[in-house]
């Protein structure tokens, strides 16, 4: 009779936890069950009666992402998501007007009208990227950067000894929302020729710690296809002279060439064209050069579009006739200091970084407007690259308007 007993009573606590166990996950299941179907509920579809991933497809269509945002959440969040291809944004880099800091990086999100504070570039080189010099209170200081796969790339830069800000390139990247390097420049240059065609990145010329010949006369290009642990810069086919080592030049990736002008506004300047595909510098014609009078880009590397720094007026470069084709002209554009191009517009940053002019040169009429700089800064650079994952309600902002 003992032993009956005893088993019962040695083995009953044993019971009880696994029914508590068994009940609890009783309970879980019920929960998940409860919560799944009300998931269900809430979930709204798209476009009520198709599938989500064919919603998806006949919404990615919709060539003007803004015309979607205010219909329901549910689009509005399909704009920041991964699965939904992503629409342009303008960065720029951003002086403080105080002259005390360094240069900061921003994204004018257009759904919002808000500019989105980028992540800092690594250590120590965030304290390294000066526009304004203490000593220098009438000169800028240059701070070069191209775009390349959907990338930003900072290639050349000053420090406050005046000398190379980065030995090697700093690379975002606006999906990952990282900062990393690419391969170490053969030598660190304040200023350079630098400009991008397809995927490739090219620095040319330029004033390292001092003059050098031999660096005022190469030319590198490093391309991003290359597999990552084999990144390196190749050298090409040396300039015949040292003359785009005396400032800091814009390369205009076009039609498989760099073009390169020497001296803006209608002063007598100097133009070289690369041949990227025969390794061949060539004189540049005389209708481009002569219309050439302020900052330029190509849209989509097919089209240039140049600023005359003096009239204010947009032009279109016209290969077939080698002339400049008027577009539309402003008083803002007066004094024009850099420019980037993508999805139809040019952006284009005003006389003393002040604002950006945004022209939309595919509209009918071109139009023009102006996107505002956040409080306290002034405009470096502008690009034009996908925008990033999130949207503003997760990121730190400062208020814009767009008029």
């Amino acid at each position: 009779m003992a032993n009956p007993i005893s088993t019962e009573s040695s083995s009953s606590p044993n019971k009880r936890r696994k029914l508590h166990h068994l009940h609890l996950h009783h309970q879980n299941q019920i929960q998940i069950q409860n919560r799944n179907h009300s998931d269900n509920n809430d979930h709204e579809p798209l476009i009520p009666g198709l599938p989500d991933h064919i919603a998806q497809i006949c919404l990615s269509r919709v060539q003007n992402p803004t015309t979607l945002v205010s219909v329901c959440q549910s689009w509005r969040r399909l704009l920041y998501s991964p699965s939904f291809p992503a629409f342009l944004s303008l960065y720029a880099i951003l002086s403080p007007q105080s002259h005390s800091s360094t240069c900061e990086f921003f994204s004018f999100d257009p759904i919002s009208s808000n500019w989105l504070r980028l992540p800092p570039p690594p250590l120590p080189h965030r304290h390294l990227l000066l526009h304004h010099h203490p000593s220098f209170l009438s000169r800028n200081f240059p701070m070069q950067s191209v775009f390349v796969a959907g990338k930003l790339i900072l290639l050349a830069a000053t420090t406050h000894q005046l000398l190379p800000a980065l030995p090697f390139p700093l690379v975002f990247d606006p999906i990952s929302l990282n900062w990393s390097s690419g391969p170490p420049l053969s030598a660190p240059r304040r200023w350079c020729a630098a400009g991008a065609v397809s995927s490739s990145v090219y620095v040319s010329s330029g004033m390292g710690s001092h003059y050098q010949m031999d660096v005022a006369c190469s030319v590198e290009k490093w391309d991003l296809n290359q597999i990552k642990t084999h990144q390196h810069w190749t050298k090409l086919g040396c300039l015949k002279d040292g003359k785009l080592c005396r400032e800091a030049v814009d390369g205009v990736g076009w039609r498989g060439k760099l073009c390169m002008v020497m001296v803006k506004g209608d002063a007598t300047k100097g133009g070289v064209v690369y041949d990227t595909e025969r390794d061949v510098w060539e004189e540049m014609k005389e209708g481009m050069i002569g219309g050439w009078r302020g900052p330029a880009a190509a849209m989509n590397e097919r089209v240039i579009y140049c600023v005359d720094q003096v009239k204010g007026v947009v032009r279109k470069y016209c290969e077939e006739n080698d002339s400049w084709e008027e577009i539309v002209g402003s008083e803002r554009l007066k004094g024009a200091e850099q420019m980037a191009a993508g999805g139809g517009r040019l952006c284009v940053v005003t006389a003393g970084g002040k604002d950006i002019v945004v022209v939309d040169v595919v509209a009918v009429r071109p139009r023009l407007w102006v996107v505002d700089l956040p409080i306290g800064f002034e405009a470096v650079a502008v690009h034009v690259l996908p925008r990033m994952p999130h949207p503003p309600a997760f990121a730190s902002s400062s208020s814009s308007a767009l008029s």
